[in-house]
């Protein structure tokens, strides 16, 4: 097996990327061949695959985001576990791609975020954050070098730790005549601003709010565990917005704090949820209308960042939509409204998967690091400087 040093000095390589978001839907994998690095970079899809996760997995995943009855021997088991899972989802990428482990160069690993604790005004914790997914067992268990822990160094620098897509948005979607956006809803959702003929220092991007994260959290406990998401957004369709709730939770103080800042399941999670169930019960508010107003929800908090932070300086041309939430069609419908008369485009329209895009841009990544070259936005995370992100593991 080639070394890091001797994988630097191809031009070409094939890079898996390895993603598992904050709805724990399971673990996209992307096999990408990565010609260049740096503003030379140019990718190709080979193969994707999304790989689910075992219900009682996913339901361990889910007991260690709750700190108060999470165990130290619990958190050392399921970091081997879900490496395992990775690895798992690495092997049948390759499978589907028809490649051995012998044509494929790296693995770059998001892991799992289970806990992610963001520098913040007079917190009384230590910074830090925690993906679990270890990268030695995915590299044994595919025999590829894998690079993994991709946010800790920018945490370790005082950053948040996220976003780090905005790098590879740069470098794969700036414009030298249109400024854009990527937006991506994920559990939780992140744009991307480019402005025209930026430089890599003009770049903008920030967690927005919630994604699909509160409507499947919701959607899970009123259908009693039967239904993880809203379906295409037809439950919603069939019911009314709230508007005194949601103007209530609009007041959230995550949308007013100014960014760098980034959000998850410690201000959006299951008890966020289960407190806008009990609210909905209180004033005798409809299934299908809870539904209806925490999918409105999403898109409000969505263009109220937009409003906020982006509009006030930049003319957007147009907005490109990724993610999970893509297949939200009433989700869809709520932006469309709200940010007419800018195009709303999925970033499929340019040739780009957007359930792949997460994994590869962990590709991206991984191969930028074996270059050495820094990948984190200080403007974008709050980071003291450009970081080089990853750690390595050999095989």
């Amino acid at each position: 097996m080639e070394s890091f040093h001797q994988l630097a000095a191809k031009d070409t390589k094939k890079v898996i990327g390895l993603m598992s978001g904050t709805s724990v839907d399971g673990v996209d994998a992307a096999l990408v061949e990565i010609r260049g690095h740096g503003l030379e970079t140019q990718i190709e899809l080979l193969a994707f695959h999304s790989h689910s996760f075992e219900t009682e997995v996913r339901n361990r995943i889910f007991d260690l985001f709750q700190p108060e009855t999470s165990r130290v021997d619990e958190i050392c088991q399921m970091n081997f576990l879900i490496g395992e899972v990775f690895a798992d989802a690495a092997l049948a990428v390759m499978r589907e791609a028809q490649l051995e482990a012998g044509e494929i160069d790296l693995i770059g690993s998001h892991g799992q975020t289970v806990y992610h604790l963001p520098p913040q005004p007079e917190a009384q914790y230590v910074p830090s954050t925690l993906q679990l997914g270890e990268p030695a067992v995915i590299a044994y268990r595919t025999g590829l070098p894998t690079i993994a822990n991709f946010r800790v160094a920018d945490v370790a620098a005082g950053g948040q730790g996220a976003p780090l897509v905005p790098y590879v948005d740069f470098l794969l979607f700036r414009q030298t005549d249109r400024t854009v956006a990527l937006q991506n809803i994920g559990g939780i959702s992140n744009v991307t601003l480019i402005p025209a003929g930026a430089a890599e220092s003009d770049v903008l991007a920030s967690d927005t709010g919630p994604g699909n994260m509160i409507i499947d959290s919701v959607m899970e406990s009123l259908t009693h565990g039967k239904e993880k998401y809203d379906n295409a957004g037809k439950f919603a369709a069939q019911g009314r917005v709230c508007q005194s709730l949601l103007s209530e939770w609009l007041q959230h103080p995550f949308l007013s704090a100014h960014p760098p800042k980034t959000t998850g399941r410690e201000a959006f999670g299951r008890q966020f949820a289960d407190q806008t169930i009990q609210q909905a019960q209180n004033q005798n508010i409809g299934q299908a209308d809870l539904v209806a107003t925490v999918t409105a929800f999403t898109a409000e908090t969505i263009f109220d960042y937009y409003q906020r932070f982006l509009f006030p300086h930049h003319s957007v041309d147009e907005i490109y939509i990724s993610g999970g939430g893509t297949h939200n069609l009433t989700l869809m419908a709520h932006l469309k409204r709200l940010f007419q008369p800018i195009p709303l485009l999925p970033i499929d329209s340019i040739g780009f998967s957007s359930d792949a895009k997460e994994a590869i841009a962990f590709a991206v990544l991984a191969n930028e690091a074996i270059h050495g070259n820094p990948t984190n936005l200080p403007q974008v995370t709050g980071a003291s400087q450009p970081m080089v992100l990853g750690t390595f593991s050999p095989v």
